[in-house]
């Protein structure tokens, strides 16, 4: 008489690899949201001290030079790196202006590349002067009348 034998297969089952692709989906549900908002608050951080640096610079840059520039011009003298001084610089799009007085007044802003949606990098937008309170707004452009930062 012969013996029956069973065949054993060696693998998953098509069950248990499903429910391990769920695990994985619900998982990754929870964790990209996390991780988008703490790129997004990495980058307004990062926009805030670069806020301070540029009022910084222009200070020097004026002190140095008796007036304000914009920031090709702290680029061009070394007072700021040129990654900020081509006005890009982790998510965030930066510019820098003498004002009407180019001796005594200057404004720079920072606006995020993409402020709305899944993909935005930022949701506050900066503004400095010569006072150097660097100031937000959300949603919409700061200005001099906008709430500083720590306040």
């Amino acid at each position: 008489m012969k013996k029956k034998t069973s065949k054993k297969t060696k693998g998953f089952s098509l069950i248990e690899l499903l429910i391990v692709v769920a695990i994985i989906l619900i998982i990754a549900a929870i964790a990209i949201p996390n991780l988008l908002r703490a790129r997004r608050s990495a980058n307004e951080g990062s926009a805030t001290a670069s806020m301070r640096t540029v009022g910084s610079g222009e200070l020097l840059y004026r002190s140095t030079n008796g007036n304000f520039t914009d920031l090709a011009g702290l680029a061009a003298d070394s007072i700021i790196d040129n990654v900020l001084g081509s006005g890009t610089k982790s998510g965030y799009a930066f510019a820098a202006a003498a004002g009407t007085s180019t001796d005594l007044q200057f404004t720079a802003t920072g606006t995020p590349s993409v402020s709305t949606g899944a993909t935005q990098t930022g949701a506050r937008f900066f503004f400095t002067d010569e006072t150097q309170v660097v100031r937000f707004a959300v949603g919409a452009a700061a200005t001099s009348g906008s709430g500083a930062i720590g306040n």
